[in-house]
C-alpha cells in the first residue's frame, strides 16, 4: 500500500531535527530508500514553506508537498484523503497527531503512528539484501605470478 506522511511529525522520530534546514530533505531521503526497497508510492506534506517554495515536487518514488506557511499539513492530508473517496482505504496514513488519525479513521485509511512507521522503515533497511562487488576469484595462473612475485621480493 502507498503511504501518506505528516512530515513533520516524523522527522523527529528518525532523531532530525525539525530546525535544521535540511531536515524536509534528509527525510525524503530515508523515504525515498524506503520507498524504492518496498516498491511504495509515498507522499509526503510539510507545512510552513515560505512564498515561492510552496508546491508539490517528485522526488524519485517520493512526492513532497510543501504546504505554504499559514495553512497545515494536516488539512492538506484531510483534503487529499477526502478527495480520495473509496481508494483512501488503499493508503497507509503516518503520524502520531490525533486529528490526522482521526481523518484516516474517517476515510477508512489504516493509520499508523510516526514511531511504528519508523521501526518498519529501519526493519526494511535492515532486512535488504547487501549489493557488494562479487568477489573475483585469481586463476591458479595468476596466484603462481604473485607467489613467484613476492618469492623474488624476498631475497
Amino acid at each position: 500500500m502507498p503511504y501518506l506522511i505528516d512530515g513533520h511529525n516524523l522527522i523527529p522520530k528518525f532523531g532530525l531535527r525539525l530546525d535544521s534546514v535540511d531536515d524536509e530533505m534528509e527525510l525524503v531521503a530515508i523515504l525515498q530508500e524506503f520507498a524504492r526497497l518496498k516498491r511504495q508510492r509515498v507522499e509526503v506534506y510539510f507545512d510552513g514553506a515560505p512564498v515561492g517554495s510552496a508546491g508539490t515536487r517528485s522526488l524519485g518514488a517520493v512526492r513532497a508537498h510543501f504546504i505554504r506557511l499559514g495553512h497545515s499539513a494536516d488539512n492538506a492530508i484531510r483534503a487529499r484523503l477526502n478527495s480520495m473517496g473509496k481508494s483512501a482505504r488503499n493508503w497507509v496514513v503516518v503520524s502520531s497527531d490525533r486529528e490526522v488519525q482521526s481523518a484516516a479513521r474517517v476515510n477508512l485509511a489504516p493509520f499508523v503512528s510516526s514511531e511504528e512507521f519508523v521501526k518498519l522503515t529501519k526493519d526494511a533497511i535492515q532486512s535488504a539484501p547487501q549489493v557488494n562487488a562479487p568477489e573475483k576469484k585469481l586463476s591458479a595462473r595468476e596466484v603462481e605470478e604473485w607467489l613467484n612475485l613476492f618469492r623474488d621480493k624476498g631475497d
